[in-house]
């Protein structure tokens, strides 16, 4: 299948409802609103194909992204590769399944990890953080954690949402695994009042770090 073929099925699968969602979420206008899950399904019905992957990437459409991250194959991709993949993102769901599924698969995280943490460009920047806070979740050793919480302190008020998400996990993660620190988190995370006001579903932790911190340690065995 060609990639004018899979867009006209993508744009087949989108509905208004979603495409508003989308929008104010920050996507582009240059997306069907297919429910994620659709998306899922076109992707599994194509299966891995880094050649398609990439074609469907640089159409720019979100949806065809989303689909192509699905696509790709992390051991065929450089660290150039995936650093030009990440700074023509297109919205932060993107980005997000770009990480988790890419990214955080590759050989070079800790490299591009290292590079996108100085980075100024909102993608890298968040695509860095979102690695750190992993480590901080599961390999801290190495990191200066101190550190880390004196720039957070510093640059999250002011970062760019897409940024703000990451940096804010990162924090999150600090309060949550490393005990020494949760008391700072707490204090931190109240005084910049991120996400306070974020609205969730009934039974779901908002980001707000510290009731997000807070709930997460007590479902701790």
């Amino acid at each position: 299948m060609k990639v004018p073929q899979i867009l006209g099925q993508l744009e087949a699968l989108g509905n208004e409802t979603r495409r508003k969602h989308n929008a104010k979420s920050g996507a582009p206008a240059n997306q069907f609103g297919v429910p994620l899950g659709d998306v899922r399904k076109v992707a599994k019905a194509l299966q891995q194909n880094q050649k398609l992957a990439l074609e469907l990437w640089e159409s720019g459409n979100v949806e065809a992204q989303l689909v192509a991250t699905l696509l790709l194959k992390p051991t065929d991709l450089s660290a150039d590769d995936l650093d030009r993949l990440t700074r023509s993102t297109t919205c932060s769901q993107v980005a997000d399944w770009l990480n988790s599924y890419v990214v955080a698969q590759h050989a070079d995280k800790e490299q591009l990890r290292e590079k996108w943490m100085k980075s100024k460009e909102r993608w890298t920047a968040r695509a860095g953080w979102n690695l750190t806070a992993s480590r901080i979740a599961k390999s801290a050793d190495g990191l200066d954690l101190d550190a880390l919480l004196a720039r957070i302190e510093k640059e999250l008020p002011k970062a760019a949402p897409e940024v703000q998400w990451t940096m804010n996990m990162a924090l999150g993660n600090l309060g949550i695994h490393h005990a020494k620190f949760r008391a700072r988190v707490l204090a931190l995370g109240e005084k910049i009042g991120l996400y306070k006001d974020w609205p969730v579903s009934k039974g779901c932790t908002p980001p707000y770090v510290p009731t997000w911190v807070t709930a997460m340690v007590q479902r701790k065995p």
